[in-house]
């Protein structure tokens, strides 16, 4: 493996599917996010995807290599440089971004997502006062693989605000319920402010 990897080069993503296929003798918690996620709590896809993001614990993060051993593992160091990641390193809790293609000159095929925990609870790594049980963490599709809650997603959304964000903020809305609706109020309240623009939507109760 070269020391060096083009973060340019193309992607042509594994689909959902295909990750749930890899994935099924990995005991450890993992789940689809980004945009599929929120694709399948909304039951149907409503946009593309430019690619194919993982979720794992990073608690965790040796266990999903075994689906891929002869695969090219690369971390992406703050603030983005891509470097190969060793079999051997625990990587450091800075890192939390993992890139993986066949070879060198193979495009890239997947990206793994590390989240922080302590015990049985989710850690929101941009702000750790938030939290959840990871009992709420993870949903499973009726005939799907696991995919992030999308309260959780839209958390992660709500710094970019992409058009991609914001058209996922639109189709998720109606499939949320009142509990996930008062938590995802309190975290985009707590994280950005009371003013966040996404907060009348989420909730219109709040100012």
């Amino acid at each position: 493996m070269s020391a060096h990897a083009d973060p340019l080069a193309p992607w042509d993503p594994l689909a959902p599917e295909e990750v749930a296929l890899a994935l099924g003798g990995v005991a450890a918690p993992w789940w689809i996010a980004g945009g599929h996620a929120v694709a399948f709590a909304v039951g149907h896809p409503f946009r593309e995807h430019a690619d194919t993001d993982v979720g794992l614990l990073r608690r965790d993060q040796h266990t999903i290599r075994a689906a891929w051993p002869d695969w090219e593992w690369w971390a992406a160091d703050p603030p983005g440089t891509l470097r190969p990641w060793p079999p051997e390193e625990t990587l450091p809790a800075g890192v939390h971004d993992l890139w993986c293609r066949p070879g060198p000159t193979a495009p890239w095929r997947l990206q793994v997502m590390l989240d922080d925990s302590e015990g049985e609870r989710w850690v929101f790594r941009r702000d750790t006062r938030i939290t959840l049980p990871l009992t709420r963490l993870v949903r499973r599709a009726p005939e799907g693989p696991p995919y992030l809650a999308p309260e959780v997603q839209l958390l992660y959304k709500a710094s970019a605000r992409r058009p991609k964000d914001e058209r996922d903020l639109a189709a998720a809305l109606p499939v949320l319920d009142a509990r996930q609706r008062r938590w995802l109020t309190a975290a985009l309240a707590r994280v950005h402010g009371v003013h966040h623009p996404w907060l009348p939507r989420v909730n219109p109760r709040s100012p």
